[in-house]
């Protein structure tokens, strides 16, 4: 039987456009158990910091800006707020998350955030030296294992420290 074949994202669109290496991995860790998670990731030969969250917030001065950073840490607002040129920084309430980046909790990716919204986009510093991580592939259960500093290099994102 054939295997089916599954539809690109946009970002993953973009991505194969400015010729950036990726894997696409059919993976969805936030809605399950430790025990499930762990078997997930041994599956794929991963660990949990190899996931990294993409977070979008306001700026008093700027407006939307966007934070990827590891899933087990936790975003300091004061940083992103320093890094961005801004005073101040908050999250951006779930129920204006999709109108303001274009996608659903769960499913930001910087990728496509930059391709059509051209927010300011930073990147954890843990994630500078490492050969590979995990964002979102903009829909939910999807993620692509991408070279950060190809990333970077693609959607103009400084590694900065972003974590608390």
């Amino acid at each position: 039987m054939a295997k089916k074949k599954i539809k690109k994202t946009l970002p993953e669109q973009v991505l194969e456009h400015h010729d950036v290496a990726y894997e696409n991995l059919a993976l969805n860790v936030l809605d399950q158990t430790i025990e499930q998670r762990q078997a997930t990731l041994a599956e794929f030969k991963l660990v949990e910091d190899d996931i990294y969250k993409t977070l979008a917030a306001t700026g008093d001065k700027t407006g939307p800006v966007v934070a990827v950073l590891p899933i087990t840490k936790h975003l300091s607002l004061k940083k992103l707020a320093q890094a961005s040129d801004n005073k101040k920084v908050h999250m951006i309430p779930l129920k204006d998350l999709q109108k303001t980046t274009g996608y659903i909790h769960g499913a930001n990716n910087p990728v496509g955030i930059w391709q059509n919204k051209h927010f300011p986009i930073f990147i954890d510093q843990s994630a500078e030296n490492r050969g590979y991580f995990l964002v979102s592939a903009g829909e939910l259960g999807r993620s692509d294992k991408i070279n950060p500093q190809d990333l970077s290099d693609l959607i103009q994102a400084p590694f900065v420290d972003l974590c608390q």
